[in-house]
């Protein structure tokens, strides 16, 4: 910290839990700020305010007589331009895109870590010189990350990825476990990486998927084994804890893993104990525990195939990665970024795109999410020839999709669109309804809205003539 940064309006602590001013005020003092307020009583809060303006704010959410989330709303009324840095005891991913909703500038979690504290506050105070400084205005609502290079292997431009990225950047120099839950294919070892990325730990990533492993199997992947260990064990091998050591290990499919073998996960993360197959003496580790799954674990708490008391450990921090279909304003640079990387990897020359692509793409619900487009885009690079890509894989792809989902799917009669109508649309106006409805879906493209409807183009255009008759 140099002198320069250090500002000249206050910064102000407002928390209803004197231990906690004391240490935050003590580490920002030991750290060089030497105006710091501090205020314990909430209806006394905007009121310092505005007696003299803070340079930044670190506000308790949880405190009594007036709420955290209201004295944002008055602050963000009266001086947008002050950034607010939310504490609070809650440590879910949920709870820190709320934050950033409500106006928040930065969101930490109790117990305060030091260098996460005067992270936090740094980015805020360079937020403040910036707008200043006439380098570009701060908008409190807007979530900014301070090291945005760390997460440059996930394409997005999604709010919502943008809001993990900076609660992972929240919690990601803690020790703590984080589950990472997820549909399959949504990026949950990507998201993984990047927390050992920000964790600035200097051993390895290991990842290991644990669906199907028996006990002894898992034991023997994560904790290795002693020369003799069982039969075939000719040598000694450590497992993969071993191999993570200052580093962080990732057990994808957490849910999967057997009832023998969540005893012994959660003695690592209890005690940071294990040991190895056929060896008595107890092994200690200091890898850092990531999980992910794409199954619900309070669903199997309930059924009684997961411990409870793991999956709290699990669950210090948690992070919900969205679906493909509710971050389509990702598809233009996640297809643009697979054509790119397929062409490189066949060793072609990236083709142009349909202008219809889009379009295309977007009325589709992608199961397989994210990984699901690349393997579409993959595959109709492979067999592209000459000219503008393609669109017939695509198609082709969608129709099984779609006519597998219809073939699976109990339908729920419950949610037709038409239950409570009085009186019920003929057929020629539902009808009508829905192919408008197609056709606004995919921006008037008849040979897009006919694929949804699951009929022929000419069919459709049939249909529209007779409609206009």
């Amino acid at each position: 910290m140099t002198q320069q940064t250090i500002p000249h309006d206050p910064i102000l602590v407002i928390d209803d839990e004197e231990s906690i001013l004391l240490s935050i005020d003590t580490i920002l003092q030991m750290s060089g700020y030497n105006n710091i307020l501090t205020c314990s009583e909430s209806r006394q809060a905007l009121a310092i305010i505005e007696q003299r303006l803070p340079s930044t704010i670190l506000l308790d959410l949880n405190m009594p007589h007036i709420s955290g989330e209201e004295i944002i709303e008055g602050i963000a009324a009266r001086h947008p331009h002050i950034p607010i840095i939310v504490i609070t005891g809650k440590i879910d991913a949920e709870t820190a895109v709320e934050c950033m909703k409500t106006g928040a500038f930065d969101y930490i979690v109790k117990p305060v870590e030091e260098e996460r504290l005067l992270e936090a506050v740094e980015k805020a105070q360079a937020a403040v010189q910036a707008a200043s400084g006439d380098r570009g205005s701060y908008e409190a609502n807007t979530v900014k990350l301070f090291h945005p290079e760390l997460f440059e292997e996930i394409i997005t431009q999604c709010k919502e990825m943008i809001a993990i990225f900076e609660y992972i950047e929240s919690v990601g120099k803690t020790d703590q476990p984080v589950l990472i839950q997820g549909d399959t294919g949504t990026g949950k070892e990507l998201i993984a990486r990047s927390i050992h990325r920000v964790s600035g730990r200097k051993g390895e990533f290991v990842a290991v998927n644990v669906a199907g492993l028996d006990d002894n199997v898992f034991s023997d992947t994560l904790f290795g084994h002693v020369k003799g260990a069982y039969t075939g064990a000719e040598a000694s091998r450590a497992g993969l804890i071993e191999r993570a050591s200052g580093g962080t290990l990732f057990l994808d499919e957490i849910g999967d893993l057997s009832p023998a073998s969540q005893v012994k996960l959660l003695r690592l993360l209890q005690e940071g104990e294990y040991i190895p197959l056929g060896q008595d003496k107890i092994s200690f580790s200091n890898a850092r525990i990531v999980t992910s799954t794409h199954v619900e674990l309070w669903q199997q708490r309930q059924e009684g195939t997961f411990r409870q008391d793991l999956h709290y450990r699990l669950a210090t921090h948690r992070i919900q990665v969205p679906p493909l279909n509710k971050r389509k304003e990702d598809l233009p640079l996640l297809i643009h970024h697979f054509v790119t990387s397929a062409a490189d990897a066949l060793k072609k020359q990236a083709p142009s795109l349909p202008p219809e692509l889009l379009h295309q793409l977007s009325t589709y619900h992608f199961p397989g999410n994210v990984r699901e487009l690349q393997a579409m885009v993959f595959d109709a690079v492979a067999q592209h020839k000459n000219g503008t890509l393609s669109m017939a894989v695509f198609r082709e792809h969608m129709a099984r999709s779609r006519s597998t989902t219809e073939a699976t799917q109990d339908i729920d009669n419950t949610g037709l669109p038409f239950r409570y109508a009085d009186p019920l649309p003929s057929i020629k106006q539902a009808t009508t309804m829905l192919i408008e409805e197609a056709l606004r879906r995919a921006g008037n493209n008849q040979s897009i809205a006919a694929s949804m409807l699951g009929i022929s183009q000419q069919a459709l255009s049939k249909r529209l003539k007779s409609q206009h008759k």
